[in-house]
């Protein structure tokens, strides 16, 4: 089968497509044929390996794992024979940041995880950014338990976690500020915010309201930039360590004071959390927005694009046409 593979840590240029064997599933696991994957953060990350700490995990000379795509949306091809909730034909999407596979023809995962049916209405490349971004969102808001109208702040809304956070919570019956830069502003208002700021003409930090919980989706803020606008027993989240990694020093220490605080919660994909966003696609209550495809042929272009920050939402790699 054709796969993007990777087989040293580097720049976009590291990956390669080239042909590798076929899985064959275990007994307990599906195989999918690919449709459709996405190029993310987490794709770029454990390609560059930037913050060298994570070779603890993907390996310290060279990558153990080297097909990526932890998002993936495609057909049930052969099934295990301790299998249950699916059979050949289903049609399925899902998220794995542990084996991936996703940037391959095909890929293996257990019954048990995140996996799960497509809603009929939608596409392979509809279905395949469901869950990565998504799953940042949702574990942040969980952390921050937020409350119907309470006032949150989504820093970036117009991103891959951003415009799912913005949705999430509107799902939530929260009072939801997006900022996002001026060409998004139409986009991040569709997508059921309640105030969107333009952070190129307008300063977020100047609010008539302070915020319960500001979620940094970029994390190009700080824990001081936010604290004069939040409440007095407010949240800050950022999916970034920040700097000299400050956010996880002040997820430790700012909670012993009982004021505003810092939480910086390990997001973790599991069946119950695919369900619920398959649940909110199913009803329309959650889209995610879509900005370009690229071939499996065009990965190194994919890849530069994402790392450049431009992009809005979501990044599809067409696995099959």
């Amino acid at each position: 089968m054709k796969a993007i593979v990777f087989k040293e840590y580097g720049p976009p240029e590291v990956a390669q497509l080239m042909e590798v064997e076929k899985p064959i599933p275990r007994k307990n696991e599906v195989l999918v044929k690919v449709h459709a994957s996405t190029v993310n953060r987490t794709d770029c990350g454990f390609r560059s390996a930037a913050y060298f700490v994570s070779r603890f995990w993907t390996g310290l000379i060279k990558p153990k794992i080297q097909i990526l795509g932890c998002e993936f949306a495609g057909v049930v091809e052969e099934i295990g024979p301790e299998v249950r909730k699916f059979k050949v034909g289903d049609r399925v999407f899902g998220f794995d940041d542990h084996h991936f596979g996703g940037h391959g023809e095909f890929l293996t995962i257990r019954e048990s995880k995140a996996i799960t049916h497509i809603p009929d209405k939608l596409t392979f490349k509809e279905a395949a950014p469901l869950t990565e971004g998504a799953h940042y969102a949702l574990n942040n808001i969980k952390a921050a338990k937020v409350q119907m109208d309470q006032n949150v702040m989504v820093y970036g809304a117009s991103g891959a976690i951003g415009s799912a956070a913005v949705q999430i919570l509107e799902h939530y019956g929260a009072q939801v500020t997006a900022v996002c830069g001026t060409q998004n502003v139409e986009l991040v208002s569709s997508l059921g915010a309640t105030r969107v700021l333009d952070y190129q003409t307008e300063d977020f930090t100047q609010t008539d309201e302070p915020d319960d919980f500001i979620f940094d989706a970029v994390g190009k803020l700080s824990f001081n930039e936010c604290k004069p606008i939040l409440s007095p027993k407010g949240i800050y989240i950022s999916t970034e360590l920040g700097k000299r990694a400050e956010n996880i020093f002040l997820a430790l220490t700012t909670p012993l004071f009982g004021g505003k605080k810092v939480k910086f919660p390990i997001p973790v994909m599991d069946k119950n959390k695919i369900e619920y966003l398959r649940q909110l696609a199913e009803k329309g209550k959650f889209r995610p927005v879509i900005d370009r495809t690229y071939r499996m042929e065009d990965i190194v272009e994919a890849y530069r694009y994402v790392e450049s920050g431009q992009k809005v939402g979501n990044v599809i790699l067409e696995i099959r046409r």
